[in-house]
């Protein structure tokens, strides 16, 4: 028996700028993973995702990566995607700076 569907978010990197994104229920990116559309339906995740797919001229990388509800959008359930959304690591500029 397969295990059940888990939420989902759909995420990406913007082409040009390189940063990571994450895919509202309006269809626009965002970098705000609290923005990001949360996907409990599995058949409706798919499509999500079959139609960020198509979007090359945007994005790269998209996938659907595990997320948790929350008061303040959906959180990141996997260290990967917390270590993500935080942006680059090797020196602060970007999200890391503002963040200061």
């Amino acid at each position: 028996m397969p295990a059940p569907f888990s939420p989902k978010v759909i995420t990406a990197n913007a082409l040009v700028e390189g940063d990571v994104v994450y895919l509202r229920a309006d269809d626009r990116w965002t970098r705000r993973l609290a923005e990001a559309e949360l996907l409990t339906d599995e058949a409706h995740a798919e499509l999500r995702l079959i139609e960020a797919s198509r979007r090359q001229s945007e994005v790269v990388g998209v996938y659907l990566a595990d997320a948790a509800a929350s008061a303040q959008g959906p959180q990141p359930v996997h260290f990967r995607e917390a270590f993500r959304r935080t942006g680059p690591s090797n020196y602060f500029h970007g999200k890391q700076a503002e963040a200061l």
